[in-house]
Order: structure tokens, then sequence, then C-alpha cells
């Protein structure tokens, strides 16, 4: 049991004896128990503001409530506790010992890397997660591609606090765009000009020549996706983004979904036609306006693909929970398909709908270009190519997904304590690097059971331990408010704390007494595997050198 569920405990049975005393109806479980680490050290290890949200139905006031609660707990003070007190209104600070920092270490020690910091806060819910799908009209783009490090980075996040994650890309291999990309691939393998609103990339121009197919739109345009979808899923595999299920656009009109979801929604009253197109009475669910869900030339408008396609997301193979992620040009979409799968008979709770927000990479005084059909886009190859992988994956993390941000490309490429990314793997380096220090001296690593890990008084060494102590909270608050970029924050502040230590705290110096050498030693294994858990989430990989 961890400190944070030795306090919860405690206070929750100092309640029930507080209750029990004076004749009061109150009683709260352990797991109900809210306690935080409070802003600033001088106010103790532990706060927890259990008086104020009690107080009421205890028929007291906080200050009061929090005394009785204080004389109570000193009567029965939990393990390391040093001194109890009232804060402010009635908040209840605990200052411990730094034993219970130990206690955290050797905890994250036994668990290791593949049990530590996994908060079942999931409880095996099904969740998929749909991001991305950007159309197969062109390779991807830094445009469409920058929040799959977001899409990617929360199912792993989710994965690890106990969520049953399904990633999937949305194929858009149907419709208008296909028909634009046959006609521009048709005219190229034929020596045209390519079309008004066409597209023109060079990409269209290889395809054109390896293409022996019939002079049919659709058939070229189908063609030619299926192509750029390979030249998609590679792209997206150089930066550790996979997913469970490509599903076809195509395959749901194919089916007869479409349709069959129309039928649906007609038989509640909620479709008419108007004009030769037929429509979805969205207002009546709380929509702006009413929706086309087939036009008068009689193909299916995105809207009714995108509620079949939910339909089956929910209905079909019963998903407890759909995150989707969209760029913010998708904003006006979102109200009409909410009202689509109300009227589905699925509750709106159940869909979750992130926007990312517009993100400008400048190199310098150049601002990257992002759009696609133009044919003049910075291709996500090409920045993985110029600052790598990981670099990639973490820029793309560190801000909130509803947060419009600028980067600056030249900094990145920086081996500076200004570039976030070298720094955090400068930690992971220099933690291979003691390793490979002991293995010369000839140092091993004694078994933790043989370890006196309460020599670690050092402040830097509390530090870090402070910090690898929070990871699993990080990592559930992370999972619950769908933010990875917690995780973000988290790995850089650990990397600040295992600098400071490195810095500050000799390991294999040879005044060091042997003991402490050992102590140091596992710390430096508890960094390895916060880092390597914290930076898996991310996507990201530890090198042992740099």
């Amino acid at each position: 049991m961890s400190t944070r569920e030795h306090l919860a405990t405690a206070v929750s049975r100092a309640v029930a004896d507080v209750a029990a005393r004076d004749g009061l109806d109150l009683s709260v479980e352990p797991g109900s128990v809210h306690l935080e680490r409070p802003a600033r050290r001088e106010h103790g290890d532990w706060s927890t503001n259990i008086a104020l949200v009690t107080a009421k139905q205890a028929g007291t006031n906080p200050r009061a409530l929090a005394s009785a609660l204080v004389d109570q707990l000193n009567a029965q003070p939990p393990a390391h506790t040093v001194s109890i007190e009232i804060a402010g209104p009635g908040f209840i600070n605990f200052r411990l010992d730094d034993g219970w920092l130990h206690d955290a270490l050797e905890e994250l020690l036994t668990e290791g890397e593949d049990a530590f910091a996994r908060p079942d806060v999931g409880h095996s819910e099904r969740v998929q997660i749909e991001f991305i799908s950007a159309n197969p009209t062109g390779p991807i783009h830094v445009g469409n591609g920058w929040w799959g490090s977001y899409g990617d980075a929360l199912a792993r996040v989710m994965a690890r606090a106990g969520y049953q994650v399904s990633r999937e890309y949305y194929v858009n291999d149907t419709g208008g765009q296909i028909r634009t990309l046959g006609e521009s691939l048709l005219a190229r393998h034929h020596g045209q000009v390519v079309p008004e609103g066409g597209y023109h990339g060079d990409y269209v121009a290889e395809l054109a020549l390896a293409y022996d197919g019939p002079d049919e739109v659709t058939a070229a345009g189908r063609w030619a996706a299926d192509r750029i979808l390979d030249l998609i899923r590679n792209s997206l595999a150089s930066v550790g983004i996979t997913f469970d299920e490509w599903y076809s656009q195509a395959s749901i009109e194919e089916s007869g979904a479409v349709d069959e979801t129309i039928a649906l929604l007609d038989a509640k009253g909620l479709v008419f036609e108007q004009d030769g197109a037929t429509w979805f009475r969205a207002t009546e669910l709380g929509d702006s306006r009413d929706r086309v869900l087939r036009k008068s030339d009689g193909d299916a408008t995105y809207l009714a693909g995108d509620l079949a396609y939910h339909r089956d997301k929910f209905l079909v193979r019963g998903f407890d929970r759909v995150i989707d992620v969209f760029g913010a040009d998708h904003h006006g979409q979102v109200a009409s398909l909410m009202a689509g799968i109300e009227a589905l008979g699925v509750d709106p709770g159940r869909l979750e709908v992130k926007l990312g927000q517009m993100v400008s990479l400048v190199d310098g005084d150049e601002t990257v270009k992002m759009g696609k059909r133009a044919g003049n886009a910075i291709s996500l190859d090409s920045l993985v190519a110029d600052i790598g992988p990981d670099a990639t994956r973490i820029l793309s993390l560190m801000t909130s997904l509803d947060q419009a941000s600028t980067f600056d490309l030249a900094a990145v490429r920086e081996q500076s304590v200004e570039n976030p990314v070298f720094y955090v793997q400068m930690a992971s380096a220099r933690i291979g690097g003691v390793g490979r220090k002991a293995l010369e001296r000839g140092v091993v690593r004694a078994p933790l059971s043989e370890v006196d890990l309460s020599l670690l008084t050092h402040e830097r060494e509390l530090d870090l331990i402070r910090c690898l102590e929070e990871l699993p909270e990080v990592v559930a608050d992370a999972a619950i408010d769908r933010a990875p970029t917690k995780v973000t924050a988290w790995v850089r502040r650990l990397a600040t704390c295992f600098h400071g230590f490195y810095h500050d705290c000799p390991i294999l110096a040879e005044d060091v007494d042997p003991a402490l050498t050992q102590a140091r030693l596992w710390l430096v294994e508890a960094t390895r595997i916060g880092l390597a858990i914290g930076l898996g989430l991310l996507g990201v990989t530890a090198p042992e050198a740099m």
C-alpha cells in the first residue's frame, strides 16, 4: 500500500471515529479522500480538504471539524508522520519524514518497468480512438500528421491506465476527392494539364507513370489511393504510429450501411426530402440547422457516411466509448455528429470529439507549408528526416491539443539545454553512462534487499524520488483528462531533477561511501525505469548514449 493510500485510510478512520464519538451521520471511504501535494513544500508533504467537503454534512464549520480530525489522527498517527497541521479554512497538512520517500522508491523498484505506474482508472472500458484519418489523396504531411502523436500517445496512456484501447484510421476512399484524384492521375498519365482543383504533387506524376488501369476516374482514384495509403502507413510507422484497424469508407457505402442508417433515422421521423435531396432534421436534436444526408445527384454526404460509421462503432462493434481526434476545421461537424448518434439511440456522452487547434512550424524566418492539394506541403517524412522521429513526437506533445502553438525547427536542431528533446534524452544517456562507468570499474549493483535506501538524504535525491513517486498519478490524470501532454511535462521535470542529482551527488567517485554508491545506483535505476515508462508513453526512445 502506498503512502497516499495509508494516509487516505487513516483519514477515513479518523472521520469514522469522530462521527462515532460525536454522534454524527458521517462516513468517508478511503477512495473518496482527496489528497494532494501542497504547491509549496513548507506546507508539508500531503494535504487533504476532507474537513471542507464534509463539514456541512457534519453540521459544523470546517476548521472545527479539521481540529477534531487532527486530534484523532495524532492519537493514531499514520506511518512516517512528523506533524499534522490545520491550514487556511480547514485544510489538513501532513509533514512526513524522509522514510516515506524511501518506501516509495522501494515500491517503484520492486514493481519495475512492467508493473509500476499502472493505475486502473479505465476498469477495462472498451475505447476506440480514431485519429489522423487523412484522405489518401497524397502523402501525409505535417498539417494532417501533427496530431497523430496525440492520438497514439493517448492510446498508450489509456492502455496503461486500464482501458482496452483500439486505434483506428478511417480511410476516406470514396466520394468526390477520390474522383478528383483519379482525374489528376489520368491527366498526368496522358500528358494533359491537371484540372482545376486537382492534385499537383510530384507523387501524382510518379503514380501516373506506373498506372496501367482503365480510363475511368473512380477506378484510377481508388488505385492511386491504395498506393498512397501504403505511403501513409510507412510514414506513420517511422514515428511509431500504428493502427489496429484501417476502416474503409467505401466498405460502409458498398455494404448498404449508409442506406440502413438513413432508413433508421427516417423511421424515427427525422428525415425529409427537399429539392431532390434527403435531409436530417438535426435541429430537433440541438444542431444549428438541418443537414443533407444524400445530395440530389444521389451521392451520400460525409455526414451520412460518418453516422453509418459511428453506428458501426457503437452498435455493431460495441465500443463503450469513442474518441475522435479532428482538426479545428472539423468544428462545424461536431454538433451534427452528436445529434446523429443521439438519434440512433446512442448516449452522446459516449462520444468525445477532440479538436486540435492550429499549429505553426517555422524554420528561422520561413513558415512550413501545411497544405496538400497544391503539392508544395512539407511532408511528414521530410520533417522526420530533418529533426528525427523523437523530436517530432515530443514537439507535438508539448502543448495541449486545444492550444494554438508555434514551434521553431531551427531551435530543435541545436543540441543544448534549451532544446527539450535533447535535454530529456541526455538524462537517459547519462543513465547509460553511469552503467558503463560502473562496469568499467567493476562496481556491481547489489540486490535491493541488501541496500540501505535511507542513506539517500540529499535534497537532490529526495526531489528526484518525489518526482518519480508522482508518475502513477500523472498517468491516471493524463488518461482521465485525455492529456498525454501531462506525461511530457512530467518527463521534462524528471530530466531536470535527474540532471541536478547527477551534478550534485557523485555516484562512483572514490570518496563516496560504497553503501551510498549502492543506494545511488538504485536511484539511477529507478530513474531509468521512470524515463522508460514516460518516454514509452510518448512514443519516444530512451537512448543509452548520445
